[in-house]
């Protein structure tokens, strides 16, 4: 049987953060969101921090994967 766990964690700055490595990268905004799979609008909101609920884990580690970086983002397990 299987138990589904929901945590949420406060990241502050994460927005900030995402936009900052962003830059960095060089890469456009099309084509990152492209290759994290969500569209440039998404990832527009994601860096405003105009997220409704939380942004889900999964999402995060895909803009984490394109970017190459850690964003320090941890649940306590």
């Amino acid at each position: 049987m299987k138990i589904r766990r929901y945590t949420d964690i406060e990241v502050e700055g994460l927005g900030a953060k995402i936009r900052q490595a962003r830059k960095a990268d060089g890469r456009s905004v099309e084509i990152l969101a492209g290759e994290a799979e969500m569209s440039r609008s998404y990832w527009h909101d994601i860096e405003a921090e105009r997220i409704r609920d939380a942004l889900p884990e999964d999402t995060l580690r895909k803009i984490e994967r394109v970017l190459g970086v850690d964003l320090g983002a941890k649940f306590d397990d």
